[in-house]
């Protein structure tokens, strides 16, 4: 690798992948998206960098030496069904296009890497943790494609974390949950992370300490809840047999937050209603000045990790900016990877490698492969923990207050009382559960209205 590490992304975004990597000076090649107001933010804050459109385009500019070929390729494509065989065989699956694209790109790059006696890139792949559960096995064709093999790999069900000894790269999982990097926001994601053979992604993504991080924050938590376990959105904290609603100030404002966290912010975050579990468990809304109302752009950027007004670009809409914030990568969990990364490779050279694969048993597979499914975290030795775990050896707290919006919050994003009345009323057609402190304030708005009016 050089000095300098080069990277170049594909399904780029709004390129949360370029803060990211930007204290560690890593060099952004080129961007790949095609989308309208994604292309239009690019331009806007990277007009020096490329944007080279349709990523199907890649392979065979990377190949003709119009595009150069980076020490780091990272994106996150939809992960649907595909047959690996039949990409070998050059008939590819429409459904998994993308994906079998990215895997292309990948062998692209290293192709021409090996031209100019360059080691492989480095691959970093973002995807909902659902993709493991996929019905056509789309995880372990996407792996197995990756590690260079000419089949699938099957297993009868795909943990959160694992590691993959492949004939063309060494491929490491992990499913990573962006509370506990200072958001608050509860964002699970999956991020795969590829490599040569002479690259170890499991030292990268994996940590290793003397102690067990997940029954550390367990112990904390109960100690907290005075010996009861409370869930971590609880509507209320009970110590001391006091109820503690979650109630702030700022300034001469008023907050009410329903839960501790966010639920994962998606595309039309904060643009309607949906209907959905977060209209109801309080995840969609803050109470401002005893009024609900849902996040704003701005809010929804400071879950992400963005810079404020990092999406507000001439032209758009709000819900330009609540799409592509909702569709990119929590720059903070992506920062910790690039971490990772280069400490990697600055200590490569006399970094010892922990043996942990002895520790616990290879996976049964159909390919014979060396395989580790893991779980959470595994004892190494007397002293020692392996974590790929959701949760961070150094976990950051966040809070909701330090996003909140004060000022200048458009009238559009509070809930009318006509609004919240019909929340209430299909809420009690359909018989569902609902915060209870949100249900609460819903009622004293819905009636503020039929009050004025019978005065």
């Amino acid at each position: 690798m050089t000095e300098k590490l080069t990277f170049g992304s594909v399904c780029s975004g709004i390129e949360a992948s370029q803060l990211a990597f930007a204290p560690f000076g890593y060099e952004q090649l080129w961007s790949s998206e095609i989308a309208e107001f994604p292309s239009k933010l690019l331009h806007h804050h990277y007009p020096n960098i490329p944007n080279l459109g349709d990523m199907t385009e890649l392979p065979d500019l990377i190949l003709n030496g119009k595009v150069q070929a980076p020490d780091l390729f990272c994106g996150g494509t939809p992960c649907q069904a595909f047959s690996l065989a039949g990409w070998k065989n050059g008939l590819a699956d429409k459904r998994g296009q993308l994906t079998i694209t990215f895997i292309e790109i990948a062998n692209a790059i290293d192709i021409i890497r090996e031209k100019e006696k360059k080691d492989r890139s480095i691959v970093l792949w973002e995807n909902v943790e659902g993709v493991l559960n996929d019905k056509t096995n789309a995880f372990g064709s996407f792996i197995a494609g990756l590690a260079g093999f000419e089949d699938e790999i099957k297993v009868s069900k795909w943990t959160k974390s694992g590691y993959l000894e492949g004939p063309d790269r060494n491929v490491a999982w992990r499913v990573i949950d962006a509370k506990y990097f200072g958001l608050s926001q509860q964002r699970k994601r999956l991020y795969v992370l590829a490599g040569g053979k002479d690259f170890r992604p499991d030292q990268v993504l994996f940590e290793f300490d003397t102690q067990n991080i997940v029954k550390v924050l367990k112990a904390k938590k109960q100690d907290y809840s005075n010996g009861n376990m409370l869930n971590l959105f609880s509507d209320i904290i009970q110590k001391d047999e006091v109820l503690y609603k979650k109630v702030f100030y700022k300034g001469d404002r008023k907050f009410e937050i329903f839960r501790e966290y966010t639920d994962c912010l998606y595309s039309a975050y904060g643009t309607k209603w949906n209907g959905n579990a977060a209209a109801y468990n309080g995840s969609l809304y803050i109470a401002q000045d005893d009024r609900i109302r849902r996040f704003t752009p701005l809010e929804c950027e400071r879950l992400m990790g963005f810079p404020d007004n990092y999406t507000m670009v001439n032209g758009n809409s709000d819900t330009n900016r609540f799409q592509a914030i909702g569709n990119s990568w929590a720059v903070p969990v992506v920062q910790w990877i690039g971490n990772q990364i280069d400490n990697f490779l600055k200590q490569k050279t006399n970094q010892e490698v922990i043996c942990w694969c002895k520790s616990t048993k290879k996976t049964i597979n159909n390919l014979s492969a060396n395989l580790y499914l893991l779980d959470n975290v595994i004892l190494i030795n007397h002293k020692l923990y392996l974590n790929s775990s959701v949760v961070p050896n150094r976990p950051i707290d966040s809070k909701i207050e330090d996003i909140v919006q004060v000022e200048n919050v458009p009238e559009k994003f509070y809930l009318s009382p006509q609004a919240c009345r019909g929340i209430l009323r299909r809420k009690q057609e359909r018989d569902l559960n609902m915060n209870s402190q949100l249900e609460r304030l819903m009622n004293i708005i819905g009636q503020q209205e039929r009050s004025l009016q019978e005065a």
